[in-house]
């Protein structure tokens, strides 16, 4: 598969995109929340770009090998504690938005467990991350070899 067209080169909409990446920093989400939205959304997405770059970002905040492995299956385990669990039902429910959307069920339950300000939070980081998959997919950005 070849590269297409560099989108990061002198646009001024890729910056904008810059820009929200680093405001996602200032939230109450920790490392890992951010780290299991991107990569949650990116296997949805199937982006392998974003899943390598992901994974990898992960683990290095202090995320296991196990809960990354089964995080595809994150209903079936106990190893995500309730928010994990519940910031992974609303990153499927707006990463397949066709599909129904962030349900008023689920909704609900975060407006229980959150503030205001982490539920924004939340769905920004997935409409962010949702962001990145389709330049990564679309531009056709290769995974490195390591």
């Amino acid at each position: 598969m070849n590269s297409r067209v560099n989108i990061a080169a002198n646009s001024a909409p890729y910056k904008a995109m810059i820009n929200l990446e680093m405001s996602l920093k200032t939230t109450s989400l920790t490392n890992i929340q951010k780290e299991l939205i991107k990569t949650r959304a990116s296997q949805i997405n199937q982006c392998a770009f974003c899943l390598d770059m992901h994974t990898k970002d992960a683990l290095k905040y202090g995320e296991t090998a196990q809960r990354l492995f089964l995080l595809n299956a994150w209903r079936e385990t106990d190893l995500f504690t309730e928010e994990e669990k519940l910031i992974l039902a609303m990153t499927e429910e707006i990463t397949q938005i066709s599909q129904n959307g962030l349900t008023d069920e689920t909704y609900e339950k975060a407006s229980k467990l959150f503030d205001e300000e982490k539920i924004k939070s939340i769905i920004m980081a997935i409409v962010t991350i949702n962001m990145w998959n389709r330049i990564a997919i679309t531009t056709h950005l290769q995974v490195s070899k390591q």
